[in-house]
């Protein structure tokens, strides 16, 4: 039960979040204090939002392999989203306050992508 919950929920806030930066890149620019540090945005949070959104699908599937598939590489897609995060704050490739959002929202989506892949007890 509660490793199909966060399954949902981590699609949920996948999806959430790839529209967002697909239809509305300045407002996630904005969100992450990122207008006046990276310039324009729209090129990478539109691309990274369709990828988003394609693997939070995935996470909702009907066939169970592919939802399956997609549970099982959760894990390492969010620790690398939170690895690259934290280092790109750490460089200065990121403002401190987008460092700690974005480091924040991924380490979220790996505690939900590791309970997705809870067994269920028996």
């Amino acid at each position: 039960m509660l490793s199909g919950l966060a399954r949902v929920t981590l699609a949920g806030v996948r999806i959430f979040n790839g529209t967002a930066g697909l239809v509305a890149p300045g407002m996630m620019a904005k969100r992450l204090d990122l207008e006046d540090a990276a310039g324009p945005m729209g090129y990478p949070f539109r691309m990274f939002g369709i990828r988003t959104i394609l693997i939070g699908v995935d996470l909702l599937s009907r066939d169970p392999e592919v939802r399956r598939h997609a549970v099982r590489a959760a894990p390492l897609i969010h620790v690398s989203d939170t690895v690259s995060a934290y280092a790109a704050g750490k460089t200065g490739a990121l403002p401190p306050k987008a460092a700690k959002m974005a480091t924040t929202i991924s380490a979220v989506n790996v505690a939900l992508a590791l309970l997705a892949n809870r067994r269920p007890a028996r």
